[in-house]
């Protein structure tokens, strides 16, 4: 077939060449932004007198069809043309003939493919927004049933201090709320027509952008045609936002497949949620988990790969930048394949509540509170600290808890102490002493749910 482009050429391309050019094979999943984007173009040439009006009205009329006839199966779209903007030109052509030809006066396929990957990317960042809010409200449900379920807490993986799963639950609606501004911020950039740009220095066409930008829903319009062509800021940023959020999903996927280990039995899976061993039947393994795991470090490489592809671009287009697609495509996929699972893993696990109390009451995670109780009788810190470290050597040479210790034991080491010690080294002592904001305290946990259920009322 000839090229849209092949005027100045003598020769038709290798026919390797042309697979190895197309992009088709992947940017057709633009196609109705592409069509959207062409109707507003399209409208706006006959609006300006640029194009006759009656050309105009039979473009977008022949648009539409086209969109519905792809909707509807009826189309098929041809590798020698290279990418969906010369698919859709083509086939318009095809239809109307000469008219078709006057659609792209006054654009180049650099600001249409720009203007067709915003359009397709400030679509996605809605549609993870809201798997991010679902994960978000599961979770803060989650945490209202477990606000007095006592577990440890770590640092090092070390058993450090008593705290709830409703407090550590919410540390990752932090994270994902976190997540999800970024993406909101991420819009914000996304949402500005380029389309206008040209090739890269506009046009002498009287074009109205303003109108284009008010038709496709865009909050304004690109302020520099160079930039608006070479401009990839925003797929990247979505990348990262991704990606951020992806380690956070493998973070807590890593805990999920700690506590459904036989080592902690903190919680178990629900079978929908695991799979077994071919040859070892009692195996039950987090599969989905480690999969969500391993699928981050996906997400990850599209993000560099675009990096790397943009990092020694001059001004202003190079076909380096159709690579960007690939990878931003795949990585909203992956995400939008993994937070779902994610949610419904989560939501239907068991806690084994028990396990998780007398893990708290192990690996003296009450021995900061000893000493806190110390200092209040007057005791300074690091003289405490001393203290305590005694009494827990003591323990892990006569193997105890700081708990089972006879007072005599205490006031071996310390004769500050007195009964009121006990009381004071309680796990639930422990946590509920903590209604700090931000604390583990049944009273503090409460008041961060709430916030975060009037939060999710305004997303």
């Amino acid at each position: 077939m000839m090229k849209l482009w092949g005027g100045r050429f003598t020769k038709s391309t290798d026919s390797f060449t042309d697979h190895f050019h197309s992009s088709i094979s992947f940017d057709s999943r633009m196609y109705a932004e592409d069509i959207t984007g062409s109707i507003a173009h399209a409208t706006m040439l006959g609006k300006q007198g640029i194009i006759p009006q009656a050309d105009a009205d039979l473009i977008v009329k022949t648009l539409g069809e086209i969109l519905l006839d792809i909707q509807e199966g009826n189309v098929s779209f041809d590798e020698k043309a290279e990418d969906i903007h010369m698919n859709l030109e083509t086939i318009l052509i095809s239809r109307i003939g000469d008219v078709g030809k006057r659609l792209h006066t006054g654009r180049s396929r650099n600001d249409q493919v720009a203007l067709d990957a915003r359009m397709y990317t400030k679509k996605e960042i809605i549609a993870v927004q809201e798997l991010l809010k679902n994960l978000m409200e599961t979770l803060n449900d989650l945490a209202e049933k477990n606000t007095e379920t006592i577990m440890p807490g770590y640092t090092h993986l070390q058993r450090a201090q008593p705290v709830t799963l409703a407090h550590h639950i919410l540390a990752y609606v932090e994270m994902f709320k976190r997540d999800y501004a970024r993406m909101t911020d991420t819009y914000k950039r996304t949402d500005v027509l380029p389309l206008g740009s040209g090739a890269l220095a506009t046009t002498t066409y009287p074009l109205d952008r303003d109108f284009v930008a008010e038709q496709l829903g865009f909050a304004g319009i690109t302020q520099n045609s160079m930039d608006g062509v070479s401009d990839r800021d925003f797929a990247l940023e979505f990348m990262s936002a991704m990606s951020i959020m992806m380690m956070h999903l493998s973070r807590f996927c890593e805990e999920i497949i700690l506590w459904s280990s036989h080592e902690f039995k903190f919680i178990e899976l629900d079978d929908a949620y695991s799979t077994g061993s071919s040859i070892m039947p009692q195996k039950k393994n987090p599969d989905m988990a480690e999969l969500i795991r391993g699928k981050t470090g996906r997400v990850y490489g599209h993000l560099m790969a675009l990096l790397t592809t943009m990092k020694g671009l001059p001004l202003a287009y190079n076909k380096d930048m159709q690579e960007d697609k690939e990878g931003l495509f795949d990585a909203i996929d992956t995400v939008k394949m993994c937070v779902p699972v994610f949610t419904n893993m989560i939501a239907t696990i068991t806690v084994r509540e028990n396990n998780m109390l007398e893990a708290a009451k192990g690996g003296f995670t009450n021995a900061t509170d000893a000493a806190d109780w110390l200092v209040k009788q007057g005791v300074a810190f690091r003289d405490a600290h001393e203290i305590i470290g005694k009494l827990v050597l003591y323990c892990i040479q006569n193997n105890t808890n700081l708990d089972d210790l006879s007072l005599e034991e205490y006031q071996a080491i310390s004769p500050v102490f007195n009964e009121s010690v006990y009381a004071a080294i309680s796990v639930k002592q422990c946590v509920e002493a903590r209604n700090v904001t931000g604390g583990p305290a049944k009273e503090a946990t409460t008041k961060v749910i709430a916030t975060n259920k009037a939060y999710f009322a305004t997303l």
